[in-house]
């Protein structure tokens, strides 16, 4: 039998394709549309979420249901001595806190990781956990490493309108409204519980400088110039992606720049249109 089975959830960004590409399991997320239950890539591709969100239906973010988050165990379990799971973090869901709860149940088999990531900074927990589990860690290890470093990362985002954090109760009607009118573009912050306000800027041009300085800011200070990965992400199209991974390009040559879709839950939020920069530190032993 093989050791150590690596299973995160789709709010990684990682689709299926590549969860079977990489060997590990990724859990659907579910999501709520006018009332009808879907599950990412299963049942509600991205193109279909999106179409969606700008035709204003209601979407809701789900937790998945205890039944399917053990089923994936169980099911990796017949093959595999442990697992590490990896959910979204515990400061944007209560699915984390559920998750640990219900491995309570395994005797130490499942071992849940609560490392504060969501979108590109957790898809790079998973790539360090099969690094990891391939160094011949265990599970209850690699947890311990990984949640050690949990604070090691930063995501900022710009959105392109205020309308779906309007929506979401983070802004005023008021609020959206003025903004919208002067053209404001709020930067917000992920470093680890929540998604907070970093600053309010006007147009993309200084957006983009806002969070390329602040980037700038953490490489120097928070991490003191230690080795990151240097992330993008987005929820506008493709050809506007690729822009934008040549301007971070531009501003860090020294780095190689992952870049991936904002996950859908992340996007629920803050609608289509947005860009972001992020990294997660190099995990040595």
């Amino acid at each position: 039998m093989s050791h150590v089975a690596v299973l995160t959830d789709s709010n990684s960004g990682i689709t299926q394709a590549e969860g079977k590409e990489l060997g590990i399991g990724i859990l659907p997320m579910p999501f709520f549309i006018d009332g009808e239950e879907y599950f990412e890539e299963i049942t509600l591709s991205q193109e279909e979420f999106y179409e969606r969100l700008k035709a204003n239906h209601d979407i809701k973010t789900s937790q998945p249901a205890p039944g399917d988050v053990m089923g994936l165990w169980d099911k990796y379990l017949e093959e595999y001595d442990e697992i590490v799971y990896i959910p979204m973090s515990s400061g944007l869901s209560s699915s984390c806190e559920t998750a640990m709860m219900l491995a309570d149940d395994y005797d130490g088999r499942v071992q849940v990781v609560n490392n504060q990531r969501i979108s590109v900074t957790q898809r790079q927990s998973v790539k360090d956990a099969i690094w990891l589990a391939s160094e011949g860690k265990s599970a209850a290890g690699i947890r311990e490493i990984l949640e050690k470093n949990k604070f090691e990362s930063s995501i900022y985002i710009t959105v392109d309108t205020l309308k779906y954090l309007k929506k979401g109760g983070r802004i005023t009607p008021a609020a959206a409204a003025i903004g919208t009118v002067l053209n404001l573009k709020p930067v917000l912050q992920i470093q680890g519980e929540k998604l907070d306000a970093y600053a309010k800027v006007r147009g993309w041009k200084q957006a983009k400088k806002t969070m390329l300085d602040a980037m700038e800011k953490d490489l120097l200070h928070r991490f003191g110039n230690q080795p990151v990965h240097l992330e993008a992400a987005y929820t506008c199209s493709d050809e506007e992606a690729q822009k934008w991974k040549e301007e971070i390009e531009d501003r860090f040559p020294q780095y190689k720049v992952e870049m991936d879709r904002l996950s859908l839950s992340v996007a629920c939020h803050i609608g289509p249109g947005a860009m972001a920069i992020a990294c997660s530190k190099v995990i040595t032993l």
